[in-house]
């Protein structure tokens, strides 16, 4: 096992790890919408989603990874009424490798956020 550790991407809030490598698979802990600085972004699902992705995009770099290589990703959203708009700007993301998917409501994400995304994938 391989933890991923980066500075383009937030912090752990918690006892966690940003990432883990174990057999050439990558497992991302959650992102939401913080900067690596640590600033909240707060706004539309749009804004929220985009910067979930910036820190996606870092995590999976420092781990030899892309959205390219990307098998599962499991989105938390906590308004399903934000499903349409959260997946316009999902499909940016993923134009020609569309992975397996799972997207659920929950009652809340850490930090009142409106989305949180957790991925896993093939390591180069």
């Amino acid at each position: 096992m391989k933890v991923v550790q980066t500075l383009k991407a937030p912090q752990a809030i918690g006892p966690y790890s940003q990432g883990m490598i174990v057999n050439n698979m990558f497992y991302s802990s959650g992102q939401i919408p913080l900067t690596a600085e640590g600033e909240l972004i707060t706004g539309t699902i749009q804004e929220e989603t985009h910067q979930v992705f910036k820190n996606l995009a870092a995590v999976l770099a420092e781990a030899g990874a892309s959205f390219q290589s990307v098998v599962k990703t499991t989105v938390f959203l906590s308004d399903m009424n934000d499903f349409v708009a959260f997946n316009e700007v999902y499909s940016e993301y993923f134009t020609e490798n569309k992975p397996a998917r799972s997207c659920v409501q929950v009652a809340r994400l850490p930090k009142d956020v409106k989305v949180e995304i957790e991925v896993i994938a093939l390591v180069k």
